[in-house]
């Protein structure tokens, strides 16, 4: 037995907090390259798919490891359409918006939803059904999600529901909820590029719990609750409206500079700069950036202005660090100026990231394995009995 325990004790391997940089999968998802400031969904160029693609055309490609054709576009937007009209939706908001008399966080909401909405469906754990059911179960649930997120923030800003656009798409839909107005195409297509350029990313913190609990062989809405929970802590899924907060303070370019130094000389982060895999540019911030140029306006000029400053003075404390703007910095400003509400930055986030994580579900539940890493124990010495 003592030979047993040295033999496990000897295969446990030293690994960076964090498994920072360890790779526990093999995917065919996606891949993301820091140094290179690159990332691929499949065989495709993610940054391309969000200039050129339609969200739900991307979104097939998840779902079904290939972009739609014609036909199957539409087929597909009829199988998005019908899943949200028999989800079941509407009363759940209603439940879900409050607690006690007290509003409930959105973002916490879904934790809660995604689990009622399975068990109201009969939804089974995937150990116990095929692909093709897993397939239509990670639809249902991510098709419910936009239109629970908007009559979540309607039910508590006293907003009343509008009729669906029969002819715009998911994203168009979205918008129009949240805003009262049809939004134009220049709209969509802001928001639809941000979408598409965040619905996945490599093993991020999210992914990698949703994955951990599709090992287990749970259903595909306990692992989406899983990632959202993962998803509602500030250093994963918050940074966007604190970007817009810091751009609050900040009355005109004087302002720029004091404030960064007082934020560093405190320790504190500046967020929306810095990732923990790219080492150079992050993309997605690069064509959020070109896109809120084209949107204009005073927001813009400011963010450009605090991204060069912020930038040179990073480089200035931390010359060995490459800390560039990323992704929440630019999304903040893009989803602002189309008119998504502050407190949905995050939410919008999860209606994005949830395709890639039912992806990533999907795929682990090919394998039969269950992720069941060890600890090395560091508490004190057992005492022995007398």
């Amino acid at each position: 037995m003592n030979a047993r325990i040295d033999r496990l004790d000897a295969a446990l391997i030293d690994v960076p907090r964090g498994l920072a940089n360890v790779v526990v999968t093999d995917t065919a998802i996606s891949d993301v390259r820091g140094t290179e400031g690159f990332y691929q969904y499949r065989e495709h160029s993610a940054i391309s798919l969000a200039q050129r693609a339609s969200f739900e055309d991307v979104w097939h490609l998840f779902l079904h490891g290939a972009l739609p054709t014609a036909a199957q576009t539409a087929a597909f937007a009829r199988s998005i359409r019908s899943a949200q009209e028999n989800s079941g939706v509407s009363g759940l908001a209603s439940e879900l918006a409050s607690a006690d008399g007290r509003p409930v966080d959105v973002i916490h909401a879904v934790k809660a939803a995604w689990p009622l909405l399975a068990a109201r469906a009969g939804m089974l754990p995937v150990y116990d059904t095929d692909p093709a059911q897993r397939r239509a179960d990670a639809l249902a649930l991510t098709a419910a999600l936009p239109v629970f997120l908007t009559e979540s923030w309607q039910r508590l800003h006293d907003r009343p529901p509008l009729s669906v656009l029969p002819d715009r798409g998911v994203v168009a839909n979205y918008l129009h909820q949240l805003t009262g107005r049809e939004p134009d195409a220049q709209q969509e297509h802001a928001l639809t590029a941000y979408l598409i350029a965040v619905i996945d990313h490599g093993l991020n913190a999210s992914t990698f719990a949703a994955r951990v609990i599709t090992s287990t062989g749970a259903d595909v809405a306990s692992a989406l609750a899983g990632a959202i929970g993962a998803l509602s802590g500030p250093l994963h899924g918050g940074a966007p409206s604190r970007v817009l907060d810091a751009l609050d303070l900040i009355r005109t370019s004087a302002d720029i500079d004091p404030w960064i130094q007082n934020e560093l000389a405190a320790g504190r982060r500046i967020m929306g700069f810095g990732h923990a895999v790219y080492r150079t540019t992050d993309p997605r911030s690069e064509l959020l950036k070109s896109i809120a140029i084209s949107l204009g306006g005073e927001r813009v000029e400011r963010a450009l202005a605090f991204e060069e400053r912020a930038e040179h003075m990073l480089a200035e404390v931390a010359p060995q660090r490459e800390l560039h703007a990323n992704v929440e910095f630019y999304a903040s400003v893009v989803m602002e100026a189309v008119g998504v509400p502050r407190d949905m930055f995050t939410p919008t986030f999860a209606l994005a990231r949830s395709i890639g994580w039912s992806a990533h579900i999907l795929e682990q539940a090919q394998d039969p394995k269950i992720i069941r890493p060890s600890a090395r124990y560091t508490g004190p010495a057992m005492h022995e009995a007398p």
